[in-house]
């Protein structure tokens, strides 16, 4: 009889190739998340403090749209990794990226912005599906689920330390720095794939690139056919739109409407270099901080949570995880109490905690030998599609709904008050002071009149609407369509459910 392995017994069993490609990973979404977790607010923020000034629409077309492709180019990239091997993978994606994190930095028109950005989701697609393909292969079918969430783990460590370090670059320096400190890691992870890194052994088919290229999206075709993953994958959208909030909507959101100050006082109260730490040089907890609490959750509580997740089902486990992702989110947007968004935020990373690691790691199971990169780019699938979504929420959305420059102008207009148009001479902070002075209100005021007339909170009720809708369908696809299956002997739902 099979002894079970304690959590201690199954981090000790995994190899040296597995923890490298999880050091790769980590590495990686330092750059990432230090950009991509502070995005938003750079591209929207007052010119006068370097940000860019853009609308909440031309942020979501910035991101949505470069992050799809992101995650839908690994289905071609992960067969040409398979093909040309990792490590040479590794190589160009590390090259691609240096080039456009530094690019980033130097280019502040529309156009130009779009481009860079879109070099970076080139460079970033090219690696995506290689740790996960390693992780995979270097670990057992009793040991890769809590490989997965070890892997989950480590990715939050970069997307805790890439913010927190950004954060302090742009707040002390300003907003270049956090784009010259992505490619700085970047480059860390090139020297070490290049030192390091052992090419595993790998079957020779004899097919030229095209073909393997050709037959790997044959194999994809061939993967979502299967209703079982194809509803999956379905689903996985509408955690991923609830996820994508994070980065996209929430820090604006707590930019525009969270008395910021007072949580400062709150949080000195319990520790004033915690406080300090988590501030600007203003005394106002950074929006980018807060967000950063669902990585700090997550590498605290990972491996325990994945460890309970081998406990149950998948289906079951993800399901969970999708209730309480939903009640984290909603706490988070519902309000404009600070503590209340810090609840929140570590409410959904319980949710993500049990969720995302846990589907991949059912990708795991089912991926053919020799085959692992280009299944584990169905994972990424339905992330492309809510990232793709996502930009109705966090763009058009949030501009008519919550964005707080546009709620005052169309105060101001009410108010037959006349304002200058935002531009490159009058900023976005500009507009806010002249409109406070002319309102006769202090701009604390004149927010929560903003949000007592207007309700921007009221965006939650599509957010969590759509987690909810996706639980519903889970749960009867469960009922409905797996469990019979199981009963009639059709599939074994021992790995999945």
């Amino acid at each position: 009889m099979k002894t079970e392995q304690s959590i201690f017994q199954m981090v000790k069993s995994y190899n040296f190739n597995f923890w490298l490609a999880n050091i790769q990973e980590l590495f990686e979404r330092w750059a990432w998340y230090g950009v991509f977790a502070l995005l938003g607010l750079y591209l929207t923020g007052s010119t006068d403090e370097g940000g860019l000034g853009f609308s909440h629409i031309q942020k979501g077309e910035i991101m949505s749209y470069s992050t799809a492709l992101l995650y839908l180019l690994p289905v071609i990239f992960g067969a040409i990794s398979d093909k040309i091997g990792y490590k040479i993978s590794l190589i160009i994606s590390y090259l691609i990226l240096i080039i456009g994190y530094y690019m980033m930095g130097e280019v502040s028109t529309f156009s130009n912005v779009f481009l860079a950005y879109l070099f970076i989701a080139v460079g970033a697609a090219f690696f995506k599906p290689i740790p996960s393909a390693l992780v995979a292969i270097n670990s057992t079918k009793e040991t890769v689920n809590m490989g997965f969430g070890i892997m989950y783990m480590l990715v939050n460590i970069g997307g805790f330390v890439g913010p927190g370090m950004s954060s302090y670059l742009r707040t002390t320096f300003g907003w270049k720095l956090i784009f010259i400190q992505a490619a700085v890691v970047i480059a860390i992870n090139l020297v070490i794939v290049i030192l390091f890194y052992k090419e595993p052994k790998r079957e020779k088919d004899g097919k030229t690139l095209g073909e393997s290229i050709k037959d790997s999206l044959k194999g994809i075709v061939t993967a979502v056919s299967d209703r079982n993953l194809a509803v999956l994958l379905v689903l996985m959208i509408g955690f991923w739109t609830m996820f994508n909030q994070l980065f996209y909507t929430l820090p604006n959101f707590l930019e525009d409407w969270v008395d910021r100050g007072n949580l400062y006082n709150q949080i000195s109260k319990f520790s004033t270099g915690l406080a300090n730490l988590m501030s600007d040089e203003n005394k106002l907890i950074t929006p980018e901080w807060l967000v950063n609490l669902d990585a700090g959750a997550i590498i605290i509580l990972q491996i325990f949570v994945s460890y309970f997740v081998t406990k149950m089902g998948y289906l079951n486990a993800m399901i969970r995880g999708f209730i309480i992702s939903i009640i984290g989110i909603s706490l988070t947007f519902f309000t404009n109490n600070g503590l209340y968004s810090i609840l929140g935020i570590v409410i959904f990373a319980v949710g993500e905690m049990a969720t995302s690691p846990t589907f991949s790691s059912l990708i795991a199971n089912i991926s053919p030998k020799g085959k692992n990169a280009m299944y584990q780019a169905t994972y990424f699938l339905p992330i492309a599609v809510g990232n793709w979504v996502t930009k109705y929420i966090a763009g058009d959305l949030y501009e008519a709904w919550s964005d707080k420059l546009s709620l005052l102008q169309t105060e101001m207009i009410k108010r037959n008050i006349e304002m200058p148009e935002v531009n490159a001479a009058f900023s976005k902070n500009d507009y806010f002071a002249m409109a406070s002075e002319k309102l006769g209100m202090t701009q604390m005021q004149m927010t929560n009149m903003l949000w007592d007339n207007y309700h921007p909170n009221k965006i939650w009720f599509v957010i969590a609407l759509i987690g909810i809708v996706t639980v519903i369908a889970m749960i009867i696809y469960n009922q409905l369509i797996v469990k019979p299956r199981e009963k009639r002997g059709e599939i074994d739902l021992g790995d999945i459910d």
